[in-house]
């Protein structure tokens, strides 16, 4: 159970203090938190002069709460996960949502971006907002955009009869116009940012899984509409066309982005782009394909195409000088083994302090939230992970981590 530390003071002996901003680790220091905020950050281990508590982690890697920029926190791949929608009501979303939502967390993930689902992520943030549950600290695209037929129309490959048309209240629009209405929509319902479908994808019941989906007219609006009330966009994308339209709009990232070449890395480097690999998501769906029954047969040769190669896509990104975030599009693969990403970015050749300061450093500033997370600094939240032995040396050491604190609040221990 977690110990609520606010109205207290609280001194963490840290054997290694990762420093997400200089890349490299300080010894024998103390963190002080005050309620939810980190007030000193001092070296040696110091003994409180007044009453507060003493957490011992003299033998941990201490560094920043960890932070996804790609999850969908309501659902995880099953093979019977295309019935559940016509299953389960939203109750039952919402209350399995809080099981993933709590492995997030116990995972060393104090922050994630939720990129689409039915809207209940909108109520589980507030819900974790609100001490109901406990979870990560979220940001939400509630429902994600795309166009008919598109990769985000909920109703592919369904009896259209019986589903009807959606329209842009439900995130699928055919014009500038249905764009801004639907962006609208989106902040209407509580979403702090946009995500989009700009190519076809590999789980969506449609055969095509990279092409263009949507003209620049769409999304200038959709990018110019978001930005005037005030949120980011996201963009997935596998195909090369897609991605350089939505880079030209001014998306601020490409998620997965697995058939960029050195024109759409060049156009994100002048653009600002950040880059969401997801590179456990390829890995799951490529494996998951070859199990008999586990996704529709329409999926399969998209999964085994698509998903291999987005780890080479992540090395030559990386090569090439791309701004990198963590991200892992968890939901697809299983929640709490999102820091398994960390393995597979260095086996990609991204050296591990710079795999951790892209779920920390470089994560905070793509949502805009870098003046309270992303670092162990004066003034920020008191959101502060660690990990056994020295993940410097040995990147797997972050999929075993042993505290977690958020918002001041310890969860694991």
């Amino acid at each position: 159970m977690p110990f609520l530390l606010s109205a207290q003071t609280t001194y963490l002996h840290c054997g290694r203090l990762f420093d997400a901003t200089n890349l490299e680790l300080q010894t024998e220091m103390t963190v002080i938190v005050t309620g939810n905020t980190i007030s000193r950050v001092e070296k040696g281990y110091l003994t409180p002069e007044t009453e507060a508590i003493v957490i011992d982690l003299t033998d941990q890697t201490v560094m920043p709460g960890l932070m996804d920029m790609h999850v969908h926190i309501e659902g995880e791949s099953n093979p019977s996960a295309y019935l559940d929608r016509f299953r389960m009501d939203a109750a039952d979303v919402a209350l399995r949502s809080t099981l993933y939502a709590r492995r997030t967390l116990e995972a060393g993930f104090t922050t994630v971006r939720d990129l689409g689902g039915t809207g209940v992520n909108v109520s589980l943030r507030d819900a974790i907002n609100r001490g109901y549950v406990e979870g990560p600290r979220i940001v939400t695209a509630e429902k994600a955009i795309g166009t008919t037929g598109g990769h985000a129309d909920p109703t592919n490959g369904l009896n259209q009869a019986l589903m009807g048309s959606p329209g842009p209240a439900e995130g699928v629009i055919n014009s500038a116009a249905d764009a801004r209405e639907a962006v609208r929509q989106r902040y209407k319902n509580g979403a702090d940012c946009i995500k989009i479908t700009a190519t076809g994808g590999v789980l969506s019941l449609a055969s095509d899984g990279s092409g263009p989906q949507f003209v620049a007219e769409e999304l200038d609006a959709i990018v110019a509409t978001a930005r005037d009330y005030g949120m980011h966009t996201a963009a997935h994308a596998h195909g090369k066309e897609g991605m350089m339209r939505a880079i030209r709009a001014g998306i601020t990232s490409i998620e997965h982005g697995t058939l960029m070449d050195e024109e759409v890395m060049a156009a994100m480097i002048e653009h600002g782009t950040y880059y969401v690999p997801t590179i456990s998501a390829g890995r799951f769906v490529a494996e998951k394909a070859e199990e008999e029954g586990y996704f529709p047969e329409v999926i399969r040769p998209k999964a085994r195409a698509i998903g291999p190669q987005i780890q080479a896509t992540f090395a030559a990104a990386y090569r090439a000088g791309v701004k990198i975030a963590f991200g892992t599009d968890t939901g697809v693969s299983p929640h709490g083994d999102n820091a398994n990403e960390f393995i597979y970015m260095v086996e990609g050749g991204m050296p591990p302090a710079e795999a951790i300061r892209s779920a920390t450093v470089t994560a905070s500033e793509l949502i805009g939230r870098s003046g309270q997370l992303g670092t162990i600094e004066v003034g920020k939240l008191a959101d502060i992970v660690a990990v056994p032995g020295n993940p410097l040396e040995d990147i797997s050491v972050m999929t075993q981590v042993s505290f977690v604190m958020k918002d001041g609040v310890v969860y694991k221990q």
